[in-house]
């Protein structure tokens, strides 16, 4: 592994690290601010693994990034988007069509 991948891995887990410790940043709040979440870690994840050869799934893909499986991590910590996040979430899904 050459220092420039040791680098890229160790900054993938330090983001999931400070995902996991802030957990109180909800998905759609990322999408409203960054354009990304979880969910799409967990895609670019499993779509990287896949090029790779390596057997991966999405559920696993959610797995990895979120730490647990996915139903168990929503059901503890995310609660409803509230109307103001879904407001925001579908001006900025119609600004992009």
């Amino acid at each position: 592994m050459s220092k420039q991948t040791e680098i890229e891995a160790a900054v993938l887990r330090r983001l999931l690290k400070h995902l996991d410790e802030n957990k109180s940043v909800q998905n759609i709040d990322l999408m409203n601010l960054a354009g990304f979440c979880r969910n799409c870690l967990s895609k670019w994840y499993m779509a990287e693994a896949q090029e790779q050869g390596v057997a991966m799934d999405y559920d696993k893909a959610r797995e990895f990034v979120y730490g647990e499986p996915y139903d168990t991590w929503k059901a503890k910590y995310q609660p409803e988007a509230t109307p103001e996040q879904l407001a925001t979430f579908n001006a900025k899904s119609e600004s992009k069509k």
